[in-house]
């Protein structure tokens, strides 16, 4: 059984239409892509399965269970977290109290210092300015703090929204091989969601290609990478 199931899920903005009765599954420990143009419906996805944008229609289930109309909470508490789109950090606070804001719903301390010591591990760099104040950071720094805050909470599933926008190639490179780590080490469920496509694909285990809020394309990572239609859509091949 799927982890995550979203089927037929449609999301409205008013009378704007931004996903169309879409479809994808998220098995335990895979890396899943959702590429497409910037407005495609890709980031409306992932705050429909967090539940900061309501579903028109359709449903979303983790683990089987029904989840559509819990509140976001619940399903962090459930074992979700997403990173959002141009990271959000509280900029006039310090880098590790951004991270610990993440865990607020985690109850075990221990827990909590032994996932803070794994970001700090993965990300020498948050690590040396844990004192800093967020908004001091680079682009490229924020956004590690950012996945480490949605680490935080001790996800079983870990949505990525945009986590190559407007970042140096250096830092981009940086930030891909943590997404691999974290999912090869601690077997975490990655859903990414990215205009690189090219990224997206060569990280991804399962890709879904989104025009228009309706998907157009499934296949693995590597499938899609090799498409034509793809190739020419997204790759500027």
């Amino acid at each position: 059984m799927p982890m995550l199931e979203v089927d037929n899920l449609t999301v409205r903005y008013g009378r704007l239409e931004a996903v169309r009765a879409a479809s994808f599954r998220v098995h335990a420990g895979q890396i899943v892509a959702l590429i497409g143009s910037n407005g495609a419906g890709k980031s409306s996805s992932l705050k429909a399965v967090i539940g900061l944008a309501p579903a028109a229609s359709g449903r979303i289930r983790l683990d089987g269970n029904d989840i559509t109309t819990l509140a976001p909470a619940a399903r962090v508490a459930a074992g979700l977290a997403l990173s959002p789109e141009g990271r959000r950090l509280f900029g006039r606070m310090s880098v590790q109290d951004n991270l610990l804001a993440g865990a607020h719903a985690v109850r075990s301390s221990a827990l909590r210092k032994r996932t803070l010591d794994e970001i700090y591990a993965l990300f020498p760099r948050v690590l040396e300015r844990r004192a800093q104040l967020a908004g001091s950071l680079s682009g490229g720094e924020q956004q590690m703090v950012a996945i480490g805050r949605a680490m935080m909470a001790n996800p079983r599933l870990l949505m990525l929204d945009e986590p190559s926008l407007g970042i140096a190639p250096k830092i981009v490179a940086e930030i891909a091989g943590a997404i691999e780590r974290i999912n090869r080490e601690k077997q975490l469920a990655i859903v990414l969601v990215e205009q690189n496509a090219r990224l997206a694909l060569r990280l991804s285990h399962q890709a879904y290609a989104l025009e228009h809020g309706e998907i157009v394309r499934s296949g693995q990572g590597a499938e899609l990478l090799a498409d034509p239609f793809v190739q020419k859509a997204y790759l500027g091949v």
